[in-house]
């Protein structure tokens, strides 16, 4: 292997973090799965400075597959539980601006639909009313 050895980061500057924060929610909202990737680092919460420690355990072996200086970043970021409070903010965050077109227009379609089954009710009893007299 012809590749150079790279050192160990221990800090990641706060400009850094922001950078980091926001190219992971990016990632998480714009593959439409915001609510899942928050659902999962909330109930990570309590373990994300063990998860940290476990990615440097790996780090060998990420680094075929991953950018080093990437993913150690990556691996400080989530070690401050401030990063890591404010990552679940800026993925809510995103979330709700990109997609708050689409979730109108669900909303919009799920209403048209209940006025269509309510239309299609009174029909039929009214139908049976006039049946009746």
């Amino acid at each position: 292997m012809n590749k150079e050895y790279q050192e160990i980061k221990t800090t990641i500057t706060a400009d850094e973090a922001n950078q980091m924060i926001e190219k992971v929610a990016r990632f998480i909202v714009e593959k439409q799965i915001g609510s899942a990737g928050i659902l999962l680092l909330e109930s990570l919460h309590p373990l994300h400075g063990i998860a940290s420690q476990a990615l440097y355990f790996i780090l060998p072996f990420a680094e075929m597959i991953f950018d080093s200086q990437k993913y150690q970043h990556f691996a400080l970021m989530i070690q401050d539980e401030d990063h890591f409070k404010r990552l679940i903010k800026r993925i809510d965050e995103l979330d709700e601006e990109l997609n708050r077109e689409r979730r109108a227009e669900a909303k919009l379609r799920n209403l048209r639909r209940k006025n269509k089954r309510k239309a299609i009710i009174r029909k039929i009893f009214k139908k049976d009313d006039k049946s009746a007299e």
